[in-house]
Parts: structure tokens; C-alpha cells; sequence
């Protein structure tokens, strides 16, 4: 067992035997959920919590297990075994699809959009909208441009541009976006300000605020720990596979968490 950020004892190895402990306003649940490739064991009896409306950051070293965490989420990779709810109810995710139909979309590093296309065409791509077996593409680009402004975007000029004219916060925002227009209730971001500059990051930022503001859940996945207290309510902290601590952001400090990262626990005495 292991402590806190305030010392409390943390189970983070116990596996529910029914629905009893999990709490049916989450928006997502995991418990006792392991995954192993082989005899490398990459997840150890994860139990983690995700409320809608709020951002959760999950953090760690390299090699914690953030990354495969998110793919058995995201439904790349199935568990080895425990249980994972949604709304309170038990759920298997075993592709992609059947996340993205929960309403789980994943924005990862390389955010999958397509540089010799638009906004319009990368937000509906292989969603295509058409009227009488043609593009409509005038609903489409309406949507697009209403989308954007939901969500804050005004450094986008055209919902036209190609997406290779775009600056780096600008192509998490239309990856996000799309997430969002595909009614999205959980967006899991993948390190999203690694590699952007000040202004870029802040609008980053900017906007998974905005998706928590209206009530969507966000995990993100950050080795920024400047960008993780800006913006999360709840840190969960990974290491070598294990969740070792998780609660809301006011009971972590900088000291604290990067002392849980490097050693999976942390002294009385921070």
C-alpha cells in the first residue's frame, strides 16, 4: 500500500469484486485493471477515477504506464484483466470504434490530421456530411466554424486553411474540436503542449479549460508539471505501472508529486 501526497494510505492495488466502490457520477472507473505483454507486466492493478467536467492529469516518468493506460481506454489494447465502468456501469472496450461510441476520443501526440487537407475536411474526415449523395459542404463548414467558437478558438482565420499552414496550438485546437463535435464526453490528450511555444501552450491550456467548463471530462497526459497546476482539478501519478496516488490537485504539491513520480511514494516530512 502505498501514501498520498498528504501521507494518507492509498490502496491502489485492491480489485472490486462487483459495482460496490464505484461511484456511478464518474464518468469513468477503472479497477484492478492490469495489462501484460508477455512476462513485462506494464499496468499492476490500476483503480483510477475520471468525473466529467473536470481535468484529470495523469502523470509519471517514462515507462510508468501512462501510455498504455490510455490505449486500453482508447481501446488499442484490451486488459489483461479488472474492470472498467462508464457512467457507473461495466463496460468492454475492445476497439477503437467501440470507445469513440461511448464517447471516448484520444488526441494523440501526432494528432492524425492530414497537412494537404483543411479544417473542414480534416474535422469530418471519414464522417462526411452530404445532401442528395454529393458534400454538403456548406453544413459542414457552418458546423466547423461554430465548433471552433464553442470551444474559444479565435486564432484560426479560415476554417479553409490547409492544416500545414497551421501553428502547432492551432492543430491541437482543431483536433480537439473534432473530438468535441463527435459529442465526445471523455478527451484523453496525450501530452498536448510538448513542443509549442508560450502563446501556443497558454492557448492549449486555454482550451482544455473550456472543455471541462462545459462538462466534459479531460485526462491529460503531461510531463509539464507547470501546465499540470495551471490547469487540473484531480492528478493521478504512475509508477512502474502502478497507480500509486490520486485526489484532487489541492492535495499535491510540486515537491510532492515529483517525489511520487521518481520513487512511487512520498516522506512524511513533504
Amino acid at each position: 500500500m502505498s501514501e498520498s501526497a498528504t501521507g494518507e494510505p492509498v490502496n491502489a492495488g485492491a480489485v472490486a469484486d462487483s459495482d460496490m466502490g464505484v461511484d456511478p457520477s464518474m464518468l469513468l472507473s477503472l479497477r484492478g485493471v492490469t495489462k501484460h505483454f508477455g512476462a513485462v507486466q506494464a499496468l499492476r492493478q490500476v483503480d483510477l477515477d475520471v468525473p466529467a467536467g473536470q481535468v484529470t492529469a495523469l502523470v509519471g516518468d517514462n515507462g510508468a504506464g501512462k501510455s498504455t493506460l490510455i490505449k486500453a481506454v482508447a481501446g488499442i489494447w484490451e486488459p489483461s484483466s479488472g474492470t472498467m465502468y462508464w457512467q457507473g456501469k461495466k463496460i468492454d472496450i475492445h476497439t477503437p470504434k467501440e470507445a469513440a461510441l461511448l464517447g471516448i476520443a484520444t488526441v494523440y501526440q501526432d494528432l492524425a490530421l492530414c497537412d494537404n487537407l483543411d479544417i473542414v475536411a480534416n474535422m469530418y474526415l471519414g464522417f462526411e456530411s452530404t445532401k442528395k449523395h454529393v458534400l454538403d459542404e456548406i453544413t459542414m463548414e457552418k458546423r466547423t466554424q461554430q465548433t471552433l467558437k464553442d470551444l474559444s478558438v479565435t486564432t484560426v482565420h479560415s476554417v479553409r486553411q490547409l492544416v500545414a499552414s497551421l501553428s502547432g496550438g492551432q492543430r491541437q485546437s482543431v483536433a480537439v474540436a473534432r473530438a468535441v463535435m463527435r459529442d465526445a464526453k471523455l478527451v484523453i490528450m496525450d501530452e498536448p503542449t510538448a513542443a509549442l511555444g508560450v502563446s501556443q501552450t497558454a492557448q492549449v491550456l486555454a482550451l482544455i479549460k473550456t472543455l471541462a467548463s462545459r462538462g466534459i471530462g479531460v485526462l491529460v497526459i503531461s510531463h509539464n508539471l507547470n501546465d499540470v497546476f495551471e490547469v487540473a482539478d484531480r492528478v493521478a501519478v504512475m509508477y512502474l505501472g502502478t497507480l500509486v496516488s490520486s485526489g484532487p490537485v489541492a492535495n499535491y504539491t510540486m515537491s510532492s508529486t515529483v517525489e511520487l513520480i521518481t520513487t512511487g511514494v512520498v516522506s512524511r516530512a513533504a
